[in-house]
């Protein structure tokens, strides 16, 4: 339960936008229609009542998390045989979007949501979706104070890191490849930006419906299995067909080491299976089994 104490009293202005800080380094920005010339007459005979109050009762508390799922917290084989175990598996998230959309919005339709309110973070946050043991929670990237009500999109970019062990990249995967006896310890530095707008979460619960002094989360979800495959589906399904797989990687490894990154990957992988990694990083990004929109490298 939220603090009555951090819930701020928000004024709404018929013609303009309000502005929230939340809990930690977001906003919140919460849109009114656009008013008749009627209404513009009588806004301007009283200004007292141009302002709509909105009571602090209307706010909770919204987590946005990232979840790299049980592929990255528990290791799995790759399509092409390989255990892989990740040691970090580092993401930096900027300009990290909420939205309340009317009508909801569909990724795959190639629109933008539109948005009645909208919770952000301002700065970019780097989380490793490693973390923790073979159970963890989806990481806490940050909870905003936000406006009731049913949050029903989430967008984010992948960003260069600015400080710490992955600086440089968007995405860093570090871990152990095992195949036939052999190990290879790796380290994957990728560095194009990608940017993800995506609808609904669809999964197992509902996420993103906000109630007063409660708690909802949104979740950033990543799919590594789009990477490498799954060893434990057929060799036909899709997930597989259209996975790199780590064959390609393992070949460039040298006395059991591969550290690479996207630009030594373009050098030294065959053309189409650096071609294909390009493929595969827009698909990266999901809302559970939600499909996100990836605006940035495909239109490259």
């Amino acid at each position: 339960m939220l603090s009555h104490a951090f819930l701020p009293r928000l004024a709404l202005g018929v013609a303009l936008p309000a502005l929230l800080v939340g809990c930690g380094s977001g906003t919140t920005t919460s849109e009114t229609p656009e008013p008749s010339a009627e209404g513009l007459e009588d806004a301007d005979a009283t200004e007292e009542d141009a302002t709509i109050a909105v009571d602090a009762e209307a706010v909770g508390a919204l987590e946005i998390r990232a979840n790299g799922e049980d592929f990255v917290r528990q290791g799995f084989v790759t399509k092409d045989g390989w255990q892989v175990d990740f040691d970090h598996v580092y993401v930096t998230l900027s300009e990290v979007t909420a939205y309340q959309s009317e009508p909801p919005f569909d990724a795959e339709a190639g629109e933008e949501p539109e948005a009645l309110t909208v919770v952000s973070i301002e700065e970019p946050i780097t989380v490793d979706l490693a973390a923790g043991d073979d159970t963890a929670e989806p990481i806490l990237v940050e909870t905003l104070a936000a406006p009731a009500g049913h949050y029903n999109a989430l967008s984010w970019q992948m960003t260069p890191a600015a400080t710490g062990a992955a600086a440089g990249y968007p995405l860093m995967i570090q871990g152990q490849a095992a195949k036939a006896g052999e190990t290879i310890d790796f380290t994957l530095k990728v560095d194009p930006t990608l940017t993800f707008v995506c609808g609904d979460y669809v999964g197992d619960d509902r996420k993103g419906v906000l109630t007063a002094n409660e708690t909802a989360d949104l979740e950033a979800t990543f799919h590594f299995d789009h990477l490498f495959g799954d060893g434990e589906a057929p060799a036909e399904d899709a997930i597989n067909t259209g996975a790199l797989g780590f064959d390609p990687l393992a070949a460039l490894a040298e006395g059991g080491t591969l550290d690479v990154n996207t630009e030594q990957l373009e050098a030294q992988l065959a053309p189409e299976d650096y071609a294909l990694l390009l493929d595969i990083l827009p698909s990266l990004g999901h809302v559970g089994e939600g499909h996100c929109k990836e605006t940035e490298l495909t239109s490259r």
